[in-house]
């Protein structure tokens, strides 16, 4: 996917990995990737936590000659301790939210960029980017026990389309339910690879596709 049909999200994650290994928070992960997508493309415009309706904000906003894409970026983390050997910054990453949890919340952004990226939205394109060392994200369960958020996970080869609804055995809960007009193939990709348990960590783009 372009972004601000100019610049490859995969050379933005590329030029990231190259300079760092991984981030102190999510605001971190944030700046550090609206600075270098400017550092790529030095026409486009970049802003961050710019408000949309009902006080909500998107994580960032995107434009330039060539398009416009408005980007949530989510980035969670289990315990990690070490150094980063591109800076030497150390690091004590704390294990934050449940994948189930982290699961709703990235679909939530892809319906919610959905409807950013509606018919009259001038042209807007939507990405919705996940990066984590948690490996419960991006593999599949050993065994497909049914959970409240079945139809929610996010590992590698899985579709993301239609209502998605979350509880068990016909119990659902309604606010949690969310529905997707796209058809979205997951496809998670290696970011950096640490010393230690869960230093591996991997990034996951859904790109939504703006409509006329």
């Amino acid at each position: 996917m372009l972004i601000a049909g100019s610049v490859p999200v995969t050379s933005v994650m590329a030029e990231l990995g190259a300079e760092r290994s991984l981030f102190h928070s999510e605001a971190d992960f944030q700046h550090a990737f609206a600075w270098t997508l400017r550092q790529l493309d030095g026409a486009l415009q970049v802003r961050l936590a710019v408000r949309q309706e009902q006080n909500e904000h998107l994580d960032l906003l995107c434009h330039g000659p060539g398009g416009r894409t408005a980007i949530e970026l989510t980035y969670v983390t289990i315990r990690w301790n070490g150094t980063d050997p591109h800076t030497g910054e150390e690091y004590g990453l704390r294990s934050h939210t449940a994948a189930e949890i982290v699961r709703n919340r990235f679909v939530a952004d892809v319906e919610r960029l959905e409807q950013l990226c509606r018919p009259g939205a001038a042209g807007t394109t939507g990405l919705a980017l996940l990066l984590t060392n948690d490996h419960a994200l991006w593999r599949a369960p050993a065994v497909d026990q049914p959970t409240r958020d079945r139809e929610f996970r996010l590992h590698d080869g899985r579709r993301l389309t239609g209502v998605l609804r979350w509880g068990v055995d016909g119990r659902y809960f309604p606010p949690n339910e969310r529905q997707l007009s796209g058809d979205y193939r997951l496809d998670w990709q290696d970011f950096t690879e640490l010393p230690g348990r869960h230093g591996r960590f991997r990034w996951l783009a859904v790109p939504v596709a703006g409509r006329d």
